[in-house]
């Protein structure tokens, strides 16, 4: 076989992937680039890899220091999404760097990152870039000593700890809310409070801190209480979706099949005796890490808008311009991803601006539960160039960002009113000269 023949077989091969690749009207990613410190240990996440194959996705796992390692090829990216469960790796494979990690989610891909104590620059250096510092202490840990999990099988460990403090978002987490304790096992992350991006999806207890376990603290710790943040997520503003998590045993087969004691967890006021079987249960670790991520990879959360329309009140025809003070009316159609199919989005905090400059008019859609979104109202007594703008900004969902160019002119001098009402008095006046006019003139020349 010429090597003419092997270039245009590569070519229709690369073809043929772009077509299962995402796209806006299947977003649910593919295939997903899996990156392992060493494929010896594929086994300790096998049922988080399963969990992902039973939903349809391709997995390709790899080597982190694989030689032959890479995203794209002839312009296209062979993955639509990656997992990086390499939190040690100080450089990868082929031609992947931070610098293609980075493009990679420039480009709209979503990226799941796993590190953990001794974390290399590598992972730190992505991680910075998508807004979470990774604690700078090689050595520090998260400790607990009160929310600290008591494991059926191991000895009693305060680097092994609770997460209690989760996200309160659906669109994130998923409707039912997660059975059974989070355990976390890593290095404490931080995140900008003022961040419109990144976001703490599990933060640690107000006994939480992050310290060296064998070392003694001479001073109180810099990362304490909910400023420790256990795992992130972040959407940028191209909507890829990345998830970064501080522990890497938060993925593995033993954290999700963990028997926890509950009380370990609960005032002894309310605990009966611990060992009796109501306190023990099944972490939550599979159910967490299974929720989040059908968010990370766009099964959940998000949205289109498409068929932005506007028209004159008892119209049906878009206008090619409005007059200042029409009755006009605007509907969008907004639909949510439901990992199949598209459901109508039910949200009821769309709104739509009339803007030039600074929107004139500010209004609340109402929608049909058929995903039309809809609102009437007046052309403000403003002339010059607008726009219908729809920009939807919340938690969990994707961003929409819709707008439409539309001129407004003045009235013609044949549109205004014959005899304006407010000017009665000004008419009345000017014929009341007039009349007295005459009136004086008469007088003047014919009385002596």
């Amino acid at each position: 076989m010429g090597p003419r023949v092997l270039c245009v077989l590569a070519v229709i091969a690369v073809c043929l992937a772009g077509c299962a690749a995402f796209s806006e009207e299947r977003p649910t990613d593919q295939r997903i680039l899996v990156l392992l410190d060493d494929l010896k240990n594929k086994d300790a996440y096998s049922i988080f890899f399963k969990n992902l194959a039973d939903r349809g996705y391709d997995l390709d796992l790899r080597a982190a220091r694989d030689s032959s390692l890479v995203l794209q090829k002839y312009g296209e990216y062979l993955y639509d999404a990656a997992i990086i469960l390499a939190p040690k790796v100080s450089s990868f494979g082929g031609v992947v760097d931070v610098a293609a990690i980075l493009d990679f989610v420039d480009s709209g891909h979503d990226l799941i990152l796993a590190a953990d104590s001794g974390a290399s620059d590598t992972i730190r250096d992505i991680a910075l870039e998508c807004g979470v510092d990774l604690d700078e202490n090689p050595k520090g840990v998260v400790v607990d000593h009160q929310q600290f999990a008591r494991v059926s099988g191991r000895r009693d460990d305060h680097t092994l700890v609770v997460g209690s403090n989760l996200l309160n978002s659906s669109v994130i987490l998923g409707p039912a809310p997660i059975k059974g304790p989070v355990l976390f096992q890593g290095v404490a992350m931080t995140v900008s409070p003022t961040s419109e991006l990144v976001v703490p999806v599990l933060s640690g207890s107000p006994s939480a801190y992050a310290a060296d376990p064998a070392a003694t603290l001479k001073e109180p710790p810099a990362l304490q209480g909910k400023a420790v943040s256990l795992v992130a997520a972040m959407q940028a503003r191209n909507n890829a979706r990345v998830l970064i998590s501080g522990s890497l045993a938060l993925f593995t087969d033993s954290f999700f099949r963990a028997v926890v004691d509950v009380s370990a967890t609960t005032s002894d006021a309310a605990a009966p005796d611990a060992k009796t079987s109501q306190w023990l249960s099944p972490s939550g670790n599979e159910q967490f890490v299974s929720e989040l991520s059908k968010w990370t990879f766009h099964e959940r959360g998000h949205l289109k808008a498409e068929n932005l329309r506007h028209n004159k009140a008892g119209e049906s025809t878009e206008p090619a311009i409005y007059r200042v003070s029409d009755q006009l009316e605007f509907a969008v159609d907004i639909f949510e991803w439901a990992g199949s199919e598209w459901v109508p989005f039910k949200g009821d905090d769309v709104q739509v601006q009339f803007y030039m400059m600074s929107p004139y008019v500010l209004k609340t859609l109402a929608h049909d539960d058929k995903g039309r979104f809809f609102t009437a109202f007046q052309v403000p007594d403003v002339y010059g160039v607008f726009q219908f703008k729809v920009e939807h900004k919340r938690l969990g969902y994707s961003t929409i960002s819709l707008s439409k160019q539309i001129p407004v002119r003045p009235f013609r001098h044949d549109e205004f009113e014959r005899f304006i009402p407010a000017a009665f008095p000004y008419y009345a006046s000017t014929f009341s000269m007039m009349i007295g006019f005459f009136v004086i003139g008469f007088v003047f020349l014919y009385h002596k």
